[in-house]
């Protein structure tokens, strides 16, 4: 009877073990066809796709409209609008620095860029919506302000008052990362870019602004959006990117890498954690030794993707 039991319990054994293994075939067919089907797959890209793709016209010049908050704004700051390329609209916060009334010097200009799911205010707020500005972004504005600097940021495409109510960003890199639909992504972006650059055309011919120091910075995707900006525009001067996303293949025409060439006039100030979970020691690493002018600085930080406060500090000789 126990005899009985015993081959009871290794036929149980036998079937379950076979079961599992059937269902880890269906399960590895089902992966090897949603890869097939949905899967992100590397692809190349030339100068001239680059070139094209970042490129826009615009059928009149930018009107640009200044805003004071109100009469008594003593603060040199304006909300503006403006016309993109494509009839999208454009808000945005500029700020002079404080100069005495018979200095008619035309003075540099830092554009900000924001981080993914963040929008312009982040770099005039030490907290927004009830939430800490953990990147620090008002600390560089009010020392750039200090040092003469007007300061300009701009909301990116599907962020602040443009969100896109019908494609959120979590929804974006679900069907980024799930379904392989890049081109939104990659638009966001894009476009981004180019709305940056027609900011530039109307930057480039207003007098009080020194069209030859006009230097651009941004945190995680404003990271990204600043060393785009610069590789396909040669109005920006200076780049300083904090904690850049690596950006591989997969999504090749956002890729920093795939862009160097447009580089080679940028000295560019790099950012980077050890432990960022957005980019790995080895890429930071790979993607400063790629940079092409001599001119660059890496400044490595201990933690995550939230850099410690101390690094603003670094942007106290850099202005």
């Amino acid at each position: 009877m126990n005899k009985t039991r015993v081959n009871k319990i290794v036929v149980s054994k036998a079937t379950v073990k076979k079961t599992l293994l059937t269902i880890g075939a269906v399960i590895t067919l089902v992966a090897a066809g949603w890869y097939v089907l949905f899967g992100l797959k590397p692809y190349s890209v030339s100068a001239s796709e680059i070139t094209q793709r970042y490129a826009y016209t615009l059928s009149q010049p930018v009107d640009l409209t200044l805003q004071r908050d109100n009469a008594d704004d003593q603060s040199n700051g304006y909300h503006f609008n403006y016309t993109s390329f494509d009839g999208a609209k454009v808000n945005g916060y500029l700020r002079l620095p404080k100069r005495s009334e018979d200095n008619t010097t035309a003075v540099p200009v830092l554009i900000g860029a924001h981080a993914m799911g963040r929008s312009y205010q982040r770099w005039w707020l030490p907290s927004y919506k009830a939430r800490d500005t953990r990147e620090n972004t008002d600390q560089i504005t009010a020392m750039a302000l200090a040092k003469g600097y007007a300061v300009v940021t701009i909301d990116a495409r599907n962020h602040g008052e443009r969100k896109n109510p019908d494609l959120g960003i979590a929804e974006l890199l679900h069907n980024l990362h799930w379904w392989g639909e890049r081109e939104p992504y990659e638009a966001m972006l894009i476009d981004t870019v180019r709305d940056h650059r027609v900011l530039l055309d109307w930057l480039t011919t207003q007098p009080q602004f020194d069209a030859t120091r006009i230097d651009v910075t941004g945190y995680s995707m404003g990271a990204h959006v600043s060393l785009l900006l610069a590789a396909v525009d040669n109005r920006v001067n200076r780049v300083a990117a904090m904690v850049p996303p690596h950006i591989n293949n997969y999504t090749a025409i956002v890729a920093p890498l795939n862009m160097l060439t447009g580089l080679h006039d940028n000295p560019v100030l790099l950012f980077s954690a050890n432990d960022d979970e957005y980019a790995s020691k080895k890429q930071n690493k790979a993607l400063f030794d790629a940079l092409p002018h001599s001119d660059k600085q890496h400044h490595v930080f201990d933690g995550g993707h939230v850099l410690p406060a101390s690094y603003v500090q670094h942007f106290e000789t850099w202005l």
